[in-house]
């Protein structure tokens, strides 16, 4: 049984071109980083949860949330091929619960904030929002068409959405290993955006540096039903 069953959508990506040597503390074991055409990739990651479900159950109150995370972008070599994965240096969540879970259980480092979020559909037009509060009100929206299309196979948006692994650094010997499981997503072509993000305050002066540089990319995934497999640790 899937240790999680939910359906992630309206996936907000805002994907920043970073130094690998900023990163490399935060490498898991067993690990290293995965580059899109020799570009090291951070993301700063919006989207919800809806009808979640744990172990098979609905838990009341927990079933449809935001999350906005930061994440990179590793690989590891198993066998003849790599597993291409994500780790996050931090996950904001608008309940408790769920960061008591995912931290005691996947050793992440999730925080819980208040939260929201805006989906708007005008015409040909698609609006998504974001916002978490830590001190102020930090957000993250972007304006689109409404009509999603295909992601082309080999393309940048493709290297970001479609890593299947996620990996959480327990200690220097020790990394918790996790299957993610989803088809490949749509996107929405995005026509602007806004980042109004003090990422010193939310995510520690290492990442302070974001403040002042502009997301390489940006993109909007339709998302779609996904699992989150059982852990198991790597040694």
């Amino acid at each position: 049984m899937s240790f999680l069953n939910a359906e992630w959508r309206k996936l907000a990506l805002a994907n920043y071109a970073v130094d690998p040597e900023v990163l490399r503390p935060y490498l898991p074991f067993g690990t290293e980083l995965d580059l899109w055409q020799d570009t090291c990739y951070l993301s700063l990651v919006g989207f919800m949860f809806v009808n979640t479900r744990l172990m098979g159950i609905k838990v009341p109150g927990h079933v449809n949330f935001e999350e906005v995370n930061l994440r990179f972008y590793v690989r590891r070599k198993e066998g003849d091929g790599w597993k291409r994965g994500v780790v996050f240096i931090k996950e904001i969540v608008p309940k408790p619960a769920l960061s008591f879970v995912a931290n005691t259980v996947y050793h992440e480092n999730y925080e819980t904030m208040p939260m929201r979020h805006t989906w708007v559909e005008q015409g040909e037009r698609l609006e998504v929002s974001y916002g978490w509060q830590k001190g102020a009100w930090h957000t993250f929206k972007i304006l689109a068409g409404a009509k999603p299309v295909e992601i082309p196979a080999d393309s940048e948006t493709a290297f970001i959405t479609e890593h299947y692994w996620g990996y959480a650094r327990i200690n220097d010997h020790k990394t918790n290993e996790y299957e993610v499981t989803h088809p490949r997503w749509l996107a929405y072509p995005v026509e602007s955006w806004q980042i109004e993000v003090d990422f010193g305050v939310v995510y520690g002066e290492d990442f302070a540096f974001l403040n002042a540089l502009a997301p390489h990319s940006v993109m909007l995934a339709e998302g779609s039903e996904i699992t989150v497999e059982p852990k198991k640790k790597i040694k």
